[in-house]
């Protein structure tokens, strides 16, 4: 009799979970390859200008995503809003030089200033020659600037350390080789050439000036190899930053949870890119548009499965933050002004790039890398691995969740914010490719048909999460 007990408990838990997942695969068919395409023609299309952060365009984006939580019904959770401001300031260089007579060398050009530090308008600046001779005192280098060569770039910032002994103004690093010194233009030219974006801008670090020795030629009036250690010499320069308050803001949008509202699952992906540079727009069509607008079909398919009495037993937060470009910031400021108490949040799912393919895996496209579930919680991984063979079977890799893998992308996305105050998170990432960071990263590279089936094993997670008895588990 206990064998046949045991026979038919057997047989009914496959059949359970077969139902489980069929009530939840009815709600993903209305996740769609033709509704992912038709939400990312919009969020990626020149005339968002690329979404920097707290541009016309990201603004113009997040008006988007809010009229879609809005028209398929999610609450506006923020004082009855869909957004959640946050204060930022931009800094943009309006001019930095270096003049001699009428004679004037431009940064990004003859030299690159590696630093945040404004000068009084026009400085007379002296400069003293140490060389490769770090250990030079002879005299006074007091509020000098020190020109130094550097031997390699992975030490400068060490010599920086060394001679700051002397209480110098600014520092000059002199490559001899000007081959290297274009390569570290080219490098840092996009880079510095943007606006600053932060919560706050500190304009009094190290003046820093990374050049050749063509432009150290010019100042000395020499031949490089001419110029003696302790030399000096006088030019002007200038560092002008233009400092403007401006904000941004997260759009939130809440379905309330059935059995247990008051825990809540949060979904994010973040919607800001990096606007436009040198007449290009930089559209971000996979880095974030992919991960923005798959939140968005989640969160029209948990809402349909609500309308029709199979809602959530716990809530859903669906958020897209901004200012990720810019350093995390707008998931930053969530973590530390929480509409909903950290202490509730039982796991954040993150999408950030979930649309395209990259180079190892195209020949096996159905994959996604994995990234944190087991950093904070093997119920949360071991969860996440079963949803998987039970739905999409999409090939998890597991490459960059590694503690010493060097890209560190773990650290790197808004995640991050979460896991930082003790909650379980998942990243879902497709990986680089060779648009990223591009103007390149456009609609028409996007692979659809993969991009759905991550839309889908992110839902059967998120639905799993959403529904169970028990809230996941910290280690």
């Amino acid at each position: 009799m206990k064998i046949r007990i045991l026979y038919l408990m057997l047989l009914w838990v496959p059949v359970f979970l077969s139902g489980q997942d069929k009530k939840a695969a009815r709600f993903a068919k209305t996740i769609t390859q033709e509704d992912l395409r038709e939400r990312l023609t919009v969020l990626a299309s020149d005339s968002l200008e690329g979404r920097d952060t707290g541009s016309r365009g990201q603004k113009m984006a997040a008006d988007y995503i809010a009229k879609h939580f809005e028209s398929i019904g999610l609450e506006a959770p923020v004082e009855g809003s869909y957004f959640q401001k946050f204060p930022l300031v931009k800094g943009t260089w309006n001019k930095i030089y270096v003049r001699k007579g009428d004679v004037i060398k431009e940064n990004l050009t003859d030299f690159l200033y590696y630093s945040r530090s404004e000068t009084s308008g026009e400085e007379f600046i002296e400069l003293a020659f140490l060389g490769e001779n770090l250990e030079y005192n002879d005299g006074d280098l007091k509020g000098k600037y020190l020109v130094m060569t550097n031997k390699s770039w992975g030490a400068w910032d060490k010599n920086i350390e060394k001679l700051k002994r002397h209480n110098p103004a600014g520092f000059f690093i002199v490559s001899n080789d000007e081959s290297e010194f274009e390569f570290a233009l080219s490098r840092f030219q996009n880079y510095f050439s943007r606006p600053i974006i932060k919560p706050e801008i500190d304009r009094t670090g190290d003046k820093i000036i990374i050049t050749s020795t063509k432009l150290i030629s010019w100042i000395f009036e020499k031949s490089y190899t001419e110029i003696s250690e302790g030399d000096q010499a006088k030019v002007i320069f200038n560092a002008d930053m233009l400092v403007e308050n401006i904000g941004s803001e997260n759009v939130l949008g809440f379905l309330k949870g059935t059995d247990k509202p008051e825990e809540l699952v949060v979904i994010t992906s973040h919607f800001d890119h990096i606007g436009v540079s040198n007449g290009e727009i930089y559209n971000g069509a996979d880095d974030d548009g992919s991960g923005t607008v798959t939140v968005m079909e989640l969160a029209e398919a948990f809402t349909i499965a609500t309308k029709k009495k199979n809602g959530p037993k716990r809530s859903i937060l669906f958020m897209c933050v901004s200012g990720e470009e810019k350093g995390l910031l707008g998931s930053a400021y969530y973590t530390s002004n929480p509409v909903f108490p950290l202490e509730n949040t039982v796991t954040n799912l993150n999408l950030d790039m979930v649309g395209r393919v990259d180079d190892k895996h195209l020949e096996t496209p159905d994959y996604i890398y994995i990234i944190g579930p087991d950093k904070l919680s093997q119920d949360l991984h071991q969860l996440s691995e079963r949803i998987n063979e039970n739905t999409v079977n999409l090939e998890f890799d597991y490459t960059y969740n590694d503690e010493n893998d060097p890209n560190r992308f773990y650290y790197r996305s808004d995640h991050y914010n979460f896991a930082k105050n003790n909650i379980p998170i998942i990243f879902y990432f497709n990986g680089t490719h060779a648009d990223y960071h591009k103007p390149t990263d456009t609609i028409e590279k996007i692979n659809f048909e993969v991009m759905k089936k991550r839309a889908d094993l992110i839902f059967y997670t998120a639905w799993e999460i959403a529904n169970r008895e028990e809230r996941i588990k910290l280690d």
